[in-house]
């Protein structure tokens, strides 16, 4: 019998590699590259095939994993019909530059490009004129690199064809410099403009009105960049000023993010009134606004803005579509409640901190004409029950997110679970019991793609059973049942036996989780017809009571094949946790705390799910067997313990 199916099977490989080579590749150019390399791995045919197409290939998408530059350098043959590339730079610097930066390339984005030195923007403003997108990430962020102002300079001349740049770092370097000088060399294309981190006078520079080289000082031009639609940026303060000559000199702009970090209480000519909000929207284009005051650095708030600030703005702003306001802390219901019911097409409000802001601003939403489908109140802490039934009525609503919301309990839950639509539900730090999460059994459960409730100190193991008991063909990606202080290793059996193809599951500082909850996920089988084994590509177990070095027996391969983010305490056994970083060299492994699978650049409060790929085989293929001294060392750790 089994050398029957040996002989079919060898039959089978054989047919293949019979079959035209254009056919293969005909068929193989529609596949991303991890699908590409996870074919390769399978026959010869297929792999020879692999090798040649990756020089003709259209696009060229690697994030969740960081290859090295020995990897990465098979991939990236010289490649002419190349247009569009995005790769995770974590592992590379700028010996990559030369095999990365095509001229054929239209789309680049690379992240985390630590290692990097301003020389990758020179180099991008040299190499790739042809580019309408480019996005880079954490650009010289490691301490001894810099980025040179005539590496801005060079990148914006040479790249005269771009559309939307987004820089995810600090521009700062630039400071000093005349910046209008520089940033009049961008490409009158550009439409989309977002950056990291910029100093706020020097954002006042780059829109006030122009001047021109060359011109009198009575011929005043429009801003530097007229063109620009949408604009993201982080600054220090943001004030007056800047909302006005952004609001006066981007007549076309209909997207605007600003968000700010003050490491001081700022002034009053350094600060946001209600005479900067009612800038807002001079040219009466604006769909989608975001002025959000965050609490890095210190717990500050816009403290000079009240009601009237809003009811100038939402006079201006009736057709906006999406809005999202942090920290206005003097703004009560009555501010609020104008922009619900003055902006009869927005379908996304976002509020964080608002402290003031109760149950009333929702009491009448449904006699208004609005079709959410986006809410988050995260850290509005005097809203109750009566709100969330009242949001109820938006049968639409997609996204939930209620963290912080600390009033909120088993009554909300019962409201929540009325609505057909909703993917995403985070529900941190409320007073919701094992009872109220059963409500969403009947049929939340079945649509939802991601589900918080991380510090919800009421719930017990049984919150599993009573969410997935009886429950099939369940969609749920991301789990997060951190910081429970009562959940233990009982409920990850329960969820394991679930079968619930979970991708992201969060279960950081539960002090009753252990090893056992380790070779419960270890040993999971998701379905039986399309693999063995755990789905999970995360997996935060950072701080939790009952972890030793036995799990990482079980965290070693062949077992969490598809694991790309891992969270553990460092301090339980440093030489095993290096010798599984080395094992697994895709796989992310942190021991400090930070939150896993966010990008540090990334500050924002959407909702995102990762679009992962079936990179098991992907992996295989490109170790190719390289990975057994790192094995090695780990039994040698092992051994030590």
């Amino acid at each position: 019998m089994a050398e029957g199916k040996s002989e079919s099977s060898s039959s089978s490989m054989e047919s293949l590699d019979h079959l035209p080579s254009a056919l293969l590749a005909t068929i193989m150019t529609n596949l991303d590259v991890a699908s590409i390399c996870s074919v390769a791995s399978t026959c010869t045919a297929f792999k020879a095939c692999a090798s040649q197409i990756l020089s003709f290939i259209p696009s060229f998408h690697l994030l969740e994993i960081a290859p090295s530059m020995d990897l990465l350098r098979p991939l990236l043959p010289p490649n002419p019909w190349l247009k569009s590339m995005k790769v995770n730079c974590g592992r590379l610097d700028d010996s990559a530059i030369q095999i990365l930066l095509q001229p054929s390339l239209h789309e680049l984005c690379m992240l985390n490009c630590d290692e990097f030195t301003g020389k990758l923007l020179s180099e991008i403003g040299g190499r790739c004129k042809d580019l309408r997108s480019l996005c880079l990430g954490s650009v010289a962020e490691n301490r001894g690199l810099d980025i040179q102002f005539s590496d801005l300079e060079d990148l914006l001349r040479g790249c005269h064809e771009l559309e939307a740049l987004n820089l995810m770092f600090d521009v700062s370097f630039s400071a000093g410099h005349n910046n209008s000088r520089v940033w009049a060399l961008a490409s009158e294309k550009l439409t989309s403009l977002e950056i990291g981190y910029i100093p706020s006078v020097m954002v006042a520079e780059l829109f006030s009105p122009n001047f021109g080289f060359h011109q009198s000082l009575n011929c005043i031009q429009p801003s530097i960049l007229p063109n620009i639609h949408k604009l993201c940026l982080s600054v220090d303060y943001i004030t007056d000023a800047m909302v006005g000559k952004i609001s006066k000199g981007l007549n076309s702009l209909t997207h605007l993010d600003l968000r700010d970090a003050p490491m001081s209480e700022p002034g009053v000519t350094s600060d946001l009134t209600n005479s900067g909000l009612q800038q807002i929207n001079q040219h009466g284009k604006l769909k989608h606004l975001s002025l959000v005051r965050t609490q890095e650095f210190l717990s500050t708030y816009f403290r000079r803005v009240n009601d009237l600030g809003l009811l100038l703005m939402a006079d201006k702003c009736k057709t906006m579509e999406s809005i999202f306001l942090g920290g206005f802390c003097r703004v009560t219901d009555t501010g609020f409640k104008t922009i619900l019911h003055s902006c009869s097409k927005l379908y996304k409000l976002r509020v964080s901190h608002g402290t003031q802001l109760t149950d009333l601003v929702f009491h009448d939403i449904s006699a208004t004409s609005l079709s959410l489908t986006h809410v988050s109140l995260r850290r509005c802490t005097l809203l109750t029950n009566h709100a969330v039934t009242s949001l109820a009525s938006n049968k639409d609503l997609k996204v939930l997110d209620l963290r912080d919301c600390r009033n909120l309990g088993d009554e909300a839950l019962h409201a929540i679970s009325t609505l057909p639509k909703l993917k995403a539900l985070l529900l941190d730090g409320s007073d919701i019991s094992d009872v109220g999460l059963s409500y969403l059994r009947a049929g939340v459960i079945s649509s939802l793609i991601s589900l918080s409730v991380r510090g919800c100190k009421k719930l017990t193991d049984k919150c599993i059973s009573a969410l997935f008991d009886g429950s099939s063909n369940l969609e749920l990606q991301e789990l997060d049942l951190s910081n429970l202080p009562n959940l233990s290793d009982n409920a990850v059996l329960l969820l394991a036996k679930s079968r619930v193809p979970i991708l992201e599951l969060r279960m950081r500082q539960c002090p009753l989780i252990g090893d056992t909850s380790v070779m419960a996920l270890a040993s999971m089988v998701v379905d039986e017809e399309r693999w063995h084994g755990n789905s999970l590509r995360l997996l935060d177990l950072f701080n939790c009571g009952g972890i030793t070095p036995l799990s990482f027996r079980w965290l070693k391969k062949p077992y969490f094949p598809r694991l790309r983010w891992l969270g553990v305490t460092g301090s339980v056994n440093r030489d095993m946790v290096d010798a599984l970083a080395r094992s697994r060299p895709f796989l992310r492994v942190s021991r400090r705390g930070e939150e896993l699978g966010v990008e540090e650049w990334d500050n924002s409060d959407d909702f995102y799910m990762h679009d992962y790929d079936e990179m098991d085989e992907f992996e295989r293929w490109l170790l190719d067997g390289e990975d057994e001294n790192a094995d090695e060392e780990m039994v040698n750790a092992e051994a030590m313990e």
